[in-house]
Formats: structure tokens, C-alpha cells, sequence
């Protein structure tokens, strides 16, 4: 399982409670990620130190430098992260740094989102009389808190609660929460059954297309039984090869040489269907354009449609 793990960076401001339960949960045997890096925007915070005692990369940058954003995020692609956990980060990212990890930055909140955003949430959960409030996993994005929720969880209100009382109960609700929810969601990335589901999604929404199996693998065809072709086979670390791949029909093996040597995070020549100008576009990261699987699908498609087919789809 290690080798197939997700890199997981995780971003402090403070103590980091919530990074201590993410790298306490990587311990587990089944954990679909490892934690490859801690830092964040205030270089003498307690939690880094928490961190190096666990053997986990720190890194300490400084917030209030007129590089910080950049340095971020070289220090994330040198640690060689696939995604971002934020666990008591106390900075608004910026829409451009978003844009470089877009869908691979997620965030706990301590309310029952949408309700209650930004700061100051327990306070106004109980000047509002609320019985319930609770914690939310969510994707972020460039509007505060409004991401994509991954999960939640609820925590009663007590009569008599203090702001500080019910944070504490909050805090160890997230504790429980957040590496659940991100083990969940990080796993489906690696998980053969939903990239199957993903891909198939995309090549069935093609004309007169069916789906097949290729030696085993999930594939999909395009024209009839008898004359048409298979245009996609998803290849399951066959033959050797670490990655879950989509092999699609390229130009040739040129091409196929070309993309490997520029983006050989991407790409791949796969083992016995290379020479015929297949490509292997790795698909097992939470990093995946999925619009960019259906173009490759989508020529994929073209390059292997029946004369017919390709009429009647105009």
C-alpha cells in the first residue's frame, strides 16, 4: 500500500492539532495517504516542531515575505505533493495559487457549512440559539468556504456553553472527522472501480460506442461487433507498470516519445501496445484533468471509428 499512497502536505499556523491527527492516522497499514511535508506561514510555530519529532518534513517559511506564495509552492512540487490539507492555516490563498492546485487543497471548518462562515463561528452559533453546530471537510476554492463539502460532522450545544467550551468539543470532532473524510476521498484516486467509472462515463458519452474488456482490462469499443475497433483500454498496472493508465491511439510512436520525454508524470509507453502508437495517460492522481482524458478519448475515438460511424457523427 506505501508505494500507492497520495503525498500529503499539510499547511499550519499554530500548534496543529488537526496535522497531528492527520499524521497519527497515516500510521494505519490501510491510511491512502503520507504526510511528506508540514510547513506553513509562520516559521517558529509549535506544530512544527511536533512535526520533526515525527520524522515528517518541515519546512519553516516566513508569511510576511513578498515571496512567501511563490516559495509555498515550490516547496510543495519539491516535496512532491498530489494534495494539500489545511489544518488551522490562517491566511487567505491567493486566486493564482488556487489556480496552480486547483481541486487539491481541502480545508476543516468548524461549523455545519454553508451556515456560519469565516471566523467568528461559535459565537454566532449560540447567539443564534442553535441546539447543533459541528465540522466540515470541504475542497476550497477562491470564494471563503464555499468549496466542494467532503464531509461533515455534527456536535451538540449544550445549555451553559461558552464559545471556548463548545470549540474544544468542535476541535475533537475534527480530530475524528478530517482524516476519515480525506482518507475517503484521497483513496478514489487510486481506487481501480472509480477511475473505471470515470472513464467509462466519458468514452460511453462517444457515438455507437460499448464497452469491452481487452485481455481483462475495461475497454471500449466504437462500430459494430464486427467491424469496429477497441479505442481505450484501461490498464490497471499491467505488465509491470506502477500507474493506473488509459491507453488511447496517439500519432505514433513518435509522438508517444515525445509526451514521455516532456511530461513523464503524464505519460507512459505502455508494454506491448506502444509500437502500434498507443499512449498510457496516467489516471491515478488527484491531479487528473478529466477534461483532458475526454480529448484523448474523444481522438482516440476518431482515430479508430469505422468510416460509417465517423459520417454519421457529422
Amino acid at each position: 500500500m506505501a508505494s500507492d499512497r497520495q503525498r500529503l502536505a499539510i499547511l499550519i499556523s499554530g500548534r496543529g492539532s488537526n496535522m497531528a491527527a492527520l499524521l497519527y492516522a497515516a500510521q494505519a497499514d490501510d491510511c491512502p495517504y503520507r504526510p511528506v511535508l508540514v510547513t506553513g506561514n509562520k516559521p517558529r510555530a509549535a506544530g512544527l516542531d511536533l512535526a520533526e519529532a515525527e520524522g515528517v518534513p518541515v519546512r519553516r517559511l516566513d508569511g510576511r515575505s513578498a515571496t512567501f506564495w511563490d516559495d509555498l509552492d515550490a516547496a510543495l512540487r519539491e516535496a512532491g505533493a498530489d494534495f494539500v490539507a489545511l489544518a488551522g492555516f490562517m491566511r487567505i490563498i491567493p486566486e493564482d495559487f488556487l489556480a496552480r492546485w486547483a481541486g487539491r487543497i481541502a480545508n476543516i471548518h468548524p461549523s455545519l457549512l454553508p451556515r456560519y462562515k469565516g471566523t467568528g463561528v461559535h459565537e454566532a452559533v449560540l447567539a443564534a440559539g442553535d441546539t447543533v453546530t459541528g465540522a466540515s471537510v470541504h475542497l476550497v476554492t477562491p470564494e471563503l468556504d464555499s468549496g466542494e463539502i467532503l464531509g461533515q460532522v455534527e456536535v451538540a450545544v449544550l445549555p451553559g456553553d461558552t464559545p471556548e467550551r463548545l470549540a474544544d468539543r468542535v476541535l475533537i470532532a475534527e480530530h475524528q472527522l478530517y482524516p476519515r473524510v480525506l482518507s475517503a476521498h484521497l483513496a478514489r484516486f487510486t481506487d481501480p472501480a472509480w477511475i473505471e467509472a470515470q472513464v467509462a462515463a466519458r468514452a460511453l458519452a462517444l457515438p455507437e460506442t460499448s464497452a469491452r474488456t481487452s485481455h481483462g482490462a475495461p475497454a471500449w469499443h466504437v462500430g459494430a461487433k464486427s467491424s469496429g475497433k477497441l479505442f481505450a483500454i484501461l490498464s490497471v498496472r499491467h505488465h509491470g507498470e506502477e500507474a493506473i493508465g488509459l491507453l488511447v491511439k496517439g500519432a505514433g510512436p513518435e509522438e508517444a516519445a515525445d509526451l514521455v520525454a516532456h511530461r513523464p508524470e503524464l505519460y507512459f509507453r505502455p508494454a506491448y501496445y506502444a509500437p502500434a502508437g498507443w499512449i498510457g495517460v496516467r489516471v491515478d492522481r488527484p491531479e487528473t484533468d478529466w477534461d483532458h482524458v475526454a480529448e484523448w478519448l474523444r481522438r482516440s475515438w476518431r482515430a479508430c471509428a469505422p468510416a460509417a460511424t465517423l459520417k454519421r457523427a457529422g
